[in-house]
């Protein structure tokens, strides 16, 4: 999103659960710790927290930030997958796949017709 942002909004943050695979997007004007956190709070408090919180291991995710956010619930454990090896993110890859491929063909159909 970051070639064609929606005004302050750059990035997407790609939520999965895993035993419904229920896919939760949330607009991201910046992929800052305290952003994420705040959109994943919402998430938990919307649906409830994970037992287990799986990250593609991106720095933002290791930051204090996330840390404290596990700390609200206890029973909350993170994990990262392989670096740079998306077999390792699992039933994750599908998703982000479908809305790439979705939010590329909605762009591109909004624009034909402006065009029009």
């Amino acid at each position: 999103m970051q070639a064609q942002p929606d005004g302050n909004y750059k990035f997407i943050l790609v939520y999965q659960d895993h035993l419904t695979k229920f896919v939760s997007l949330r607009p991201l004007t910046h992929k800052r710790a305290e952003e994420v956190a705040y959109v994943l709070l919402d998430i938990f408090t919307t649906f409830g927290a994970p037992a287990i919180l799986q990250s593609d291991n991106g720095r933002e995710f290791v930051n204090k930030i996330i840390n404290e956010l596990c700390n609200m619930w206890e029973d909350l454990k993170i994990v990262h997958g392989k670096p740079r090896h998306s077999q390792s993110q699992g039933s994750v890859e599908r998703p982000n796949q479908d809305v790439e491929n979705i939010l590329a063909t909605w762009l591109q159909d909004n624009k034909t017709k402006k065009m029009e």
